[in-house]
């Protein structure tokens, strides 16, 4: 377990309340449903949370309590709540303008270094949610193949708003996917190229590569959903980590450090079917000047891969930390991914292939472990997916690692 008297004095602290978050909750449901703007902040245990700011690796809330965060909201906040280069950049843009109805500069310079960063990027076009990025990429498939059905895959999220004619297959099976394709009538197959929105999955070897050739081979687009791995797995993300080149990629989180950005990225000859062809896009706040700036800060400064480096022995070391203060707890659990994200399951025995696999998880007694690490001042996803930040330095690492090794007690003890 970690060391040291800063850590010693956060695990002696009396367990944390949130007593003023339950009740602005209450109070704000009046008037937004469940009180909140999104279904994915609703219902989280022991209440949805209110903050009043956050700074680094760390959220204060209106309780008073400083928390470690590995939500960093839902994931875009890799180089931490508060990086001072895409702050510095924004507040700089905003004496310009807020909005201009029009280009500017800065949105030219990011789509250069996005493209010169991401294999399939030939173009791209900014979008302000990754939900959107994905019906972009639909829209183009669809009028580049005069076809309509999307084959995606069991588990895999692509936002919220439906995609019209889609069929469902299990992911990491190639010859299921093969044999589909080989009807000739798909306009693209979408998938995250590493299954990180449910649990942090790796293809299977070969997965990735054979599903390229069969697109190709049947004149089915592959879209990667790059919406969590991208400039987070690699600057380039998953399909240069794994060296399988889409013709079309979506992207969101990380892109400009939690200001809205999203982006549909891809060939060329597919992105400009929005110019050329019967593909229609638009959107007044997308690429918004000071979106643009954070954007291009953001990308800057993940760049040459260091900042993904300096995350890598950090998320490893929590790994195995969450690994052992479970095993310890005599707690069945797989901590499986990648150090810069991953998934703790609660009931698994070996990493989950697919989907499927994750129907063993035991998620009620994972809500448990997740509400005992938070009265000790962590703030851990429910669904079992930790994110990673520059900013979580090895004192942090230690904190949380203490912290689970208390919680994981606590889960066990009910349990007995």
């Amino acid at each position: 377990m970690g060391q040291g008297t800063e850590n010693d004095a956060q695990l002696n602290r009396p367990l944390a309340s949130f007593d003023a978050s339950r009740a602005a909750i209450a109070e704000a449901g009046r008037r937004l449903p469940g009180g909140v703007s999104s279904n994915f902040r609703y219902g989280i245990a022991p209440t949805p949370l209110v903050f009043e700011r956050a700074d680094g690796p760390w959220l204060f809330d209106i309780d008073g309590n400083r928390l470690i965060d590995y939500y960093l909201g839902m994931g875009p906040m890799i180089l931490g709540h508060t990086p001072p280069a895409v702050l510095d950049a924004v507040r700089e843009q905003l004496g310009r303008g807020i909005l201009y109805g029009g280009q500017s500069r800065l949105e030219a310079r990011a789509a250069e270094l996005f493209c010169e960063l991401v294999p399939c990027a030939e173009k791209l076009r900014f979008t302000s949610s990754g939900s959107e990025a994905v019906q972009a990429a639909l829209a183009l498939a669809r009028a580049a193949t005069g076809r309509h059905t999307v084959i995606d895959f069991e588990g895999h999220y692509h936002g919220w708003i439906p995609a019209g004619e889609v069929e469902l297959l299990c992911w990491n099976d190639l010859a299921a996917l093969e044999t589909r394709l080989a009807r000739g009538d798909v306009a693209a197959v979408i998938m995250e190229p590493a299954m990180c929105n449910a649990g942090a999955i790796h293809p299977a070897p070969g997965y990735l590569e054979g599903a390229r050739a069969a697109c190709s081979r049947h004149g089915t687009l592959l879209v990667f959903d790059e919406v969590i791995t991208g400039f987070r797995l690699a600057p380039g993300g998953a399909q240069q980590l794994f060296g399988v080149t889409p013709d079309l990629a979506t992207f969101g989180k990380c892109v400009a450090s939690g200001f809205p950005v999203a982006a549909v990225a891809g060939r060329a000859d597919l992105l400009d079917l929005f110019v050329s062809g019967n593909a229609l896009h638009g959107g007044t706040y997308n690429a918004n000047p000071a979106s643009m700036a954070a954007a291009l800060a953001t990308l800057q400064a993940l760049a040459d891969g260091s900042v993904l480096q300096s995350i890598a022995p950090r998320g490893e070391r929590l790994m195995q930390g969450l690994g052992q203060a479970l095993r310890e707890a005599g707690i069945t659990a797989v901590v499986a991914g990648f150090p810069q994200i991953f998934h703790v399951g609660f009931g698994l025995t070996e990493p989950a292939r697919d989907h499927r696999d994750l129907a063993r998880l035991d998620r009620a007694r994972y809500v448990r472990f997740c509400c005992e690490l938070l009265a000790r001042r962590v703030r851990a996803l429910e669904r079992g997916a930790w994110f990673l930040s520059a900013v979580h330095d090895d004192a942090v690492i230690e904190a949380t690692i203490d912290a689970a090794f208390e919680a994981a007690r606590a889960v066990a003890a009910e349990a007995g």
